[in-house]
């Protein structure tokens, strides 16, 4: 088995694709003349996936258990770290964990095919005792604390609690000291077993390397069989509108902060869910962006700071438009948003400054080629959303003033806002 390559001249960017038998998607983008090369290693499995169905049966598994499983992965049976070998080889090794998704991934300057055999070993070598379990829930519970602390975290899963209150990704990815408290060897040893297939993982590559000595390499190491995988159960919701509107927690903060949200259907995989991606940061770079009609006047009057952003989410079923930052007055932000939104639904966007933000958009996805890790992790969640993100320049071009016209007027009309706000405690 040979990959097969598929060229972008738009972008100057050639990738090479293959499934194994085993059901494993292997990515590479060859970069010859690059000292630096980076792998990436995810499985479809995060801290959302705790209810689903396998081989008929429905199993439900403590939150934080993906989390936990991420930190554990690490251990050898011999009683070696995988980070310390990898380390000890030249690279930089890291992992993580999101509400859909577990990855694994270094980077290095020399050495790379022995450090991808080491990654693929580690991440199919699965090790874990009741002892090094019991030590880990200590460690994680200290993480757990520390992210309780951060108003950063607060702000956000407040939000969602206003936003999917029925839904896994309302709570913390590393879950909660009382439910790691029941994860145990057996239960890390079956969630690794019917998730951490080949079938649900996907390999991508970016460096000097030769797209089949990758090929090679994945097919060597890992095993050979095409395993079923579980089917994740979420919860259904086909209502756009926040449970509830407002959300406030007081934390040691020298500002108070904020973040404004609303729900978005996420399209069906494939095309749609791109083309729905592209629109809606597009979107939210016109209303929102830092030269933004909106932005510059809340900015001249003190109203936001540099540290404003935006982001579109979707993960694990669920979507959502988010905005925020620090403020001294929140309410005057969501009073001059939803004039600006009224404004837009009236007047339409201004076609210069649209085209000037599609060009803006197409700079910052061209940019981001240049970074090795941003790429290889786009590819993997992109392919799990059933679309190759390279196809996202070449999209981008098709969007119209229209699309964005209508996807604001629909997503962000007063009654689809809720809004979590952290203030100051009082002395």
């Amino acid at each position: 088995m040979k990959m097969q390559s598929r060229e972008y001249p738009n972008i100057g960017e050639t990738l090479y694709e293959a499934t194994l038998p085993n059901g494993l998607r292997v990515r590479v983008v060859p970069k010859p003349g690059f000292s630096t090369c980076f792998a990436a290693f995810a499985v479809n499995y995060g801290g959302c996936h705790r209810n689903f169905n396998f081989e008929g049966r429905d199993m439900e598994t403590p939150a934080g258990i993906a989390h936990f499983l991420e930190h554990k992965m690490f251990d050898m049976p011999d009683g070696d770290s995988a980070l310390n070998i990898l380390n000890a080889n030249g690279a930089d090794p890291n992992a993580f964990t999101s509400e859909d998704v577990t990855c694994y991934y270094f980077q290095c300057t020399h050495s790379f095919e022995e450090n991808l055999r080491l990654l693929l070993k580690f991440v199919s070598t699965p090790y874990f005792t009741a002892d090094t379990v019991s030590k880990e829930q200590g460690i994680i519970g200290q993480e757990i604390g520390m992210g309780l602390d951060s108003p950063g975290e607060a702000i956000y899963y407040n939000l969602y609690k206003l936003l999917y209150p029925n839904h896994p990704v309302k709570d913390r990815i590393a879950g909660t000291v009382e439910s790691i408290s029941h994860i145990t060897d057996k239960t890390l040893y079956d969630c690794y077993n019917m998730f951490y297939r080949p079938s649900n993982m996907i390999l991508a590559v970016e460096g000097d390397v030769d797209p089949d000595m990758v090929l090679a390499v994945a097919k060597e190491v890992l095993s050979p069989q095409l395993h079923a995988i579980p089917e994740a159960s979420f919860p259904e919701d086909d209502n756009m509108l926040p449970a509830q509107k407002l959300i406030v927690e007081n934390m040691e903060v020298s500002a108070p902060q904020f973040m404004i949200g609303a729900k978005m259907k996420p399209a069906e995989k494939g095309e749609k869910a791109l083309r729905q991606s592209l629109v809606a940061k597009l979107a939210l770079r016109l209303l929102a962006g830092y030269s933004s009609p909106l932005y510059l006047d809340l900015y001249s009057k003190g109203l936001l700071s540099r540290n404003f952003d935006y982001e579109c989410n979707v993960t694990a079923g669920t979507g959502a438009l988010l905005l925020g930052g620090e403020s001294s007055d929140p309410d005057k932000v969501l009073e001059a948003l939803n004039q600006e939104v009224a404004r837009i639904a009236r007047e339409g966007l201004d076609s210069d400054r649209f085209e000037r933000a599609k060009r803006a958009s197409l700079g910052a996805r061209l940019r981001g080629l240049e970074d090795f890790e941003n790429v290889c992790v786009a590819l993997i969640f992109c392919l799990f959303d059933g679309y190759c993100v390279f196809d996202a320049t070449e999209m981008l071009a098709e969007i119209t003033k229209e699309e964005c016209e209508a996807f604001i007027k629909e997503h962000f009309s007063p009654e689809r806002l809720a809004v979590s706000i952290i203030k100051a405690k009082r002395s």
